[in-house]
């Protein structure tokens, strides 16, 4: 432990949360990266899938 009076005590801690919060904000919880994947296969797979699900709508008669 650090010697000090009280109140430098008291302003290392808040140092130290602070330090330790602004760490706490960049840290990742493993969801998507922005930079990952091609996005073109990605587009291409939704359009796709929008289709399919618009001609299902169209072949049963729900439209």
């Amino acid at each position: 432990m650090s010697g000090g009076t009280p109140q430098n005590r008291s302003r290392e801690q808040r140092e130290a949360m602070t330090a330790h919060s602004a760490a706490a904000t960049r840290v990742r919880t493993g969801g998507p990266k922005d930079d990952d994947g091609p996005k073109i296969l990605e587009h291409v797979l939704g359009w796709t899938l929008v289709v399919v699900v618009a001609m299902l709508v169209v072949q049963l008669g729900l439209l």
